[in-house]
């Protein structure tokens, strides 16, 4: 029997991994949680691109995903990240993930082989067959190499387990494409932050958002307002951000989102290789931002403090 699964939508955080000297910062990873839960997140993803699911052990993912359910309490749901580019290798990680107790599953269409939709739809549906996890699909065409086309999704709404669609290429076309090809229970959601106000207002469900790590309740109350109809709201806090997402995509984004959070948080900018730390202009870049959001203006200097806030 599929496991009750709450609506999922609005903000949710893809979560970092912490790590120190190259290993899981546990303590670090609860605070963290427990911090975007003080701060209203509406969700949280695991071991998602963000959280360096790639380079993480198996044992580390099982650490992650209890850390994440003890502290959420059923409060939000927890997603977790497990989609690889062998179907057989993301079925067993979506079981083990349903057996630990989350809520559903985010799962990337198969990269590096670049399957053909026929492929891609062959590979949810036997992960489907295979587990009753509520499944939300993550189409990500400059990792993957591979996009979804309309025929697909509209073959993919068959599949009963698939709650979600996830779109993170920016174009916010898709909505109008997609929409009329899937029934209400499956929600469409985005993981681009520069456009994610822009997705919710025109009827996307929510987001899964790097930048919400660091500015949690900006980045939720942006879109409980696009949500509740105040769109004046919104754009001014989508103004707010709008450094703060630009930054953080000048380089991958768990190296820039973890340093941003060294900043205001005590998490280590640490990532694991093939991943590197940033450059210096980066880092002026993300400090600037980070300035601007403190400060309350989007015009200050960048600095060579360490910032201490609760965005």
């Amino acid at each position: 029997m599929m496991k009750p699964a709450l609506r999922v939508g609005g903000a949710i955080t893809a979560l970092v991994t912490p790590f120190r000297d190259d290993t899981l910062d546990a303590v670090g990873l609860m605070a963290h949680v427990e911090w975007q839960l003080l701060s209203g997140i509406d969700g949280l993803l695991a071991c998602s691109l963000t959280g360096e699911g790639p380079v993480l052990t198996a044992a580390e993912r099982v650490q992650i995903i209890e850390i994440c359910i003890e502290l959420a309490e059923g409060q939000v749901p927890i997603i977790v990240a497990t989609g690889t580019n062998d179907t057989a290798t993301t079925i067993e990680e979506t079981q083990q993930a349903q057996k630990l107790g989350v809520d559903a599953a985010f799962v990337t269409l198969p990269y590096y082989s670049k399957p053909s939709q026929k492929g891609v739809l062959h590979h949810f549906e036997r992960l489907a067959d295979n587990t009753d996890l509520p499944l939300i699909i993550d189409n990500l065409p400059a990792h993957t190499a591979i996009d979804l086309m309309p025929a697909t999704v509209a073959r993919l709404a068959e599949i009963p387990t698939i709650i979600g669609i996830v779109d993170g290429s920016g174009d916010i076309a898709r909505i109008g494409t997609w929409r009329p090809l899937l029934p209400e229970r499956i929600g469409l959601y985005s993981t681009h932050d520069a456009t994610a106000l822009t997705f919710t207002m025109a009827g996307g469900r929510g987001s899964f958002s790097s930048a919400a790590n660091i500015a949690p309740r900006l980045f939720r109350s942006m879109q409980l307002s696009a949500a509740c109809g105040h769109m004046a709201a919104a754009r001014l806090i989508d103004d707010r951000l709008s450094a703060l997402f630009k930054a953080l995509t000048r380089e991958p984004e768990p190296a820039t989102v973890k340093h941003a959070l060294s900043l205001t948080r005590d998490i280590s900018p640490d990532v694991r290789l093939p991943l590197t730390g940033i450059e210096a202009e980066t880092d002026a870049a993300i400090r600037k931002a980070v300035a601007s959001l403190q400060l309350g203006c989007q015009s200050a200097e960048p600095s060579s403090r360490t910032f201490r806030t609760g965005l």
